[in-house]
């Protein structure tokens, strides 16, 4: 029964590393591009093929700006940035059409140590900037967002724009950052003629991060790292749509609790907005400005509200637990840790923790490792003297077994055998079951901390030993090799009832395992290496114990005979060998 148990276990892992790769979400049905037109005939196709800065487009038509007729009232007359900092952010704006250039994490750092911006640097022509808006008008439009802006900044987290044409449009757009977070607050109030207008607005391609690109033809990347996706809450639930099934663009319309984009790391989401909510997902590639063979897949977006948004919060930053915990409860299931998220959470808390009194997120990972090991040694040590007691009765239950060979699986005397079986498990004291149970209870934690290792945005960009980041794979290769010889010695060294055939084809589980798991996340890899050791030095602890295998056998002639009186008294042995 182990055997099959812990086939179980490997083949769940297994599945757990193709899932994301080899079974995206499903393609929506009725999609309409990002302009509100439905996607048909008239649509120009997904992008194919490399990208460059040269090359760059989009995939539905954009609507040529028309020349602006006259200068504003109120406005500037030059380019100009305004730049809001605090703890966490540095933002960039732009007075053309009150817009975001660049949103600076401090916290987190890309691979030359500059803080990662996740506004891209390169947008496809047609695509616009982070809170540019839109309304039905392209010649409006095209004047909200191309239009010199005044700027005022009543005070050092907040910057206002303003903007008046002689025409009788008024704007005024709001920014506020939340100095303890990564929320930015907006208002944006449009007039024409003294007449509301309710614009739509617009983010543009998001999220940007290095570790979310690939290159071109790279097979593993996708299964542990994942790129910009489309994602909201609704009816109590997370939605996620992958880039690649959203076809040319889509619509959604409803009630959410947040809505927006994200990756496999960060996120931008609008909090809380009123309802009925009007979201626009449109899929973008976009090539790297550097490495041209690197493309990063994005997925622009864009809402509308009900009325014209005031004081509306934004929430553009990591996925980490304890900040988004602040914000809103619902919102750390922003953070895709499966179904196994009720432990991984816990699990995740425990880490940080941890790492607040060693201040290494690699020896956090081995003192969790070790401290959940220690957790379930009971479990361990009792599943492995089950498997022992149930490896001794091996002789008597393959002599039971032989009585009815000759006897058909529907023959009633085939269905003595179990009651055979069950009575020699009852003369001896031992439960069949006593081995597998302990090892199900183990598997809840082994996924759990799979999934949080996964997702965990605090080991990204950590060094430990000679790798430089544990969120990505060992660049030598060491720990998945050193986890699959460890694997290949625990299953050797394990007490085991299958045959020898059975044996062998087992042995070919751990290569299977180390190979998925070459570009895994260094973090992960340690974990399941780090465990691995620790269940070998538990399984010899366990065998000093309880002492080497009892004899089955008596020595004759230099080899070892099983020992027959250790059958059951009813066993009718054959005639060569019943005793004189």
């Amino acid at each position: 029964m182990e055997k099959r148990v812990f086939l179980a276990i490997l083949l769940s892992f297994a599945v757990l590393f193709f899932y994301q790769a080899l079974l995206p979400p499903p393609s929506p049905g009725d999609a309409t591009g990002p302009l509100g037109d439905p996607v048909g005939p008239g649509s120009s196709p997904p992008l194919t093929g490399p990208l460059t800065p040269g090359n760059l487009t989009t995939p539905v038509p954009s609507v040529p700006a028309p020349p602006l007729e006259s200068v504003p009232v109120v406005g500037d007359t030059q380019d100009r940035e305004v730049v809001l900092e605090t703890e966490f952010v540095r933002a960039v704006f732009t007075n053309r059409g009150g817009r975001l250039q660049h949103w600076a994490l401090k916290p987190f750092r890309n691979d030359d140590g500059v803080p990662i911006d996740v506004v891209p640097a390169i947008v496809p022509p047609g695509m616009p900037l982070p809170f540019s808006l839109r309304v039905e008008d392209p010649t409006l439009t095209a004047r909200l967002n191309d239009t010199l802006y005044s700027v005022s900044r009543p005070d050092d987290g907040t910057v206002s724009f303003t903007m008046e044409t002689a025409e009788g449009l008024s704007v005024r757009k709001i920014f506020t950052l939340d100095p303890e977070t990564f929320i930015v607050s907006f208002t944006a109030d449009v007039q024409q003629n003294g007449q509301p207008i309710n614009p739509t607005v617009q983010w543009g391609p998001g999220m940007t991060d290095e570790i979310a690109r690939r290159p071109q033809g790279s097979f593993f990347s996708p299964a542990f790292i994942y790129p910009a996706q489309a994602i909201y809450y609704t009816d109590g639930g997370v939605e996620r749509e992958a880039g690649s099934a959203l076809g040319t663009g889509a619509v959604r319309e409803g009630q959410y609790r947040w809505a927006g984009v994200d990756d496999h790391y960060f996120i931008s989401a609008v909090l809380q907005p009123p309802a009925p909510l009007r979201l626009e997902y449109q899929p973008v590639s976009i090539a790297s400005p550097t490495s041209p063979e690197e493309v990063g897949q994005y997925v622009a977006y864009a809402v509308r509200f009900p009325a014209p948004p005031e004081n509306v919060r934004f929430y553009i930053g990591p996925k980490q637990l304890d900040v988004m915990r602040r914000i809103d409860p619902e919102f750390t299931r922003a953070i895709y840790f499966g179904m196994f998220a009720w432990l991984a959470a816990p699990l995740l808390d425990a880490l940080r923790w941890i790492y607040g009194y060693i201040g290494s997120w690699g020896w956090s990972i081995i003192t969790l490792t070790i401290l959940i090991n220690l957790a379930m040694f009971p479990l361990r040590h009792k599943s492995v003297v089950s498997m022992r007691r149930m490896q001794e009765l091996q002789p008597q239950m393959k002599a039971i077994q032989e009585r009815y060979a000759k006897y058909k699986i529907t023959d009633p005397e085939r269905q003595k055998m179990n009651s055979e079986v069950m009575e020699l498990y009852r003369t001896k004291g031992v439960n069949p079951a006593s081995g597998c149970v302990p090892m199900l209870l183990t598997m809840p934690f082994l996924f759990a901390f799979y999934a949080m290792l996964g997702q965990a945005i605090e080991i990204r960009g950590e060094s430990f030993w000679w790798i430089p980041d544990l969120a990505r794979r060992d660049p030598l290769f060491i720990t998945p090799v050193m986890m699959g010889l460890s694997m290949f010695w625990q299953q050797r060294i394990m007490p085991t009832t299958a045959d020898p055939t059975q044996q062998k084809i087992m042995m070919f589980m751990p290569i299977m395992i180390a190979v998925t798991m070459l570009f895994a996340p260094s973090g992960l890899v340690i974990y399941w290496l780090v465990s691995n050791v620790w269940s070998i030095g538990q399984q010899y602890f366990t065998i000093m114990v309880i002492g080497p295998p009892k004899t089955v056998g008596a020595v004759k002639g230099g080899k070892e005979e099983k020992q027959i009186k250790a059958a059951p008294p009813d066993v009718v042995l054959p005639p060569a060998r019943r005793k004189k």
